[in-house]
């Protein structure tokens, strides 16, 4: 696996930084970000999602990213499929 760099929040103190990379070979996006408040995990494992149960999966976690990184993930996204406006 080859992980390609996209950015980290430049808003983030020492010790944080949400970071986004794609997975070029594999197609997939890459998030580091923060873990949820028991509130927002409890909200997201609560959430009875068309064609899946509540819940999440084993394997799956749910993670918080700055709106302020938009522009990053639309790189990402860009990268993975430029034909993808």
């Amino acid at each position: 696996m080859a992980l390609r760099f996209i950015g980290i929040d430049p808003n983030s103190g020492t010790g944080e930084s949400p970071t986004v990379w794609v997975d070029e070979e594999r197609k997939e996006f890459v998030f580091q970000g923060w873990e949820p408040d028991e509130a927002t995990a409890a909200e997201c494992a609560a959430l009875e999602l068309p064609g899946h149960g509540a819940g999440i999966p084993d394997g799956e976690g749910v993670v918080r990213i700055p709106a302020r990184m938009a522009d990053m993930i639309r790189k990402a996204c860009n990268a993975l499929d430029p034909d993808v406006r």
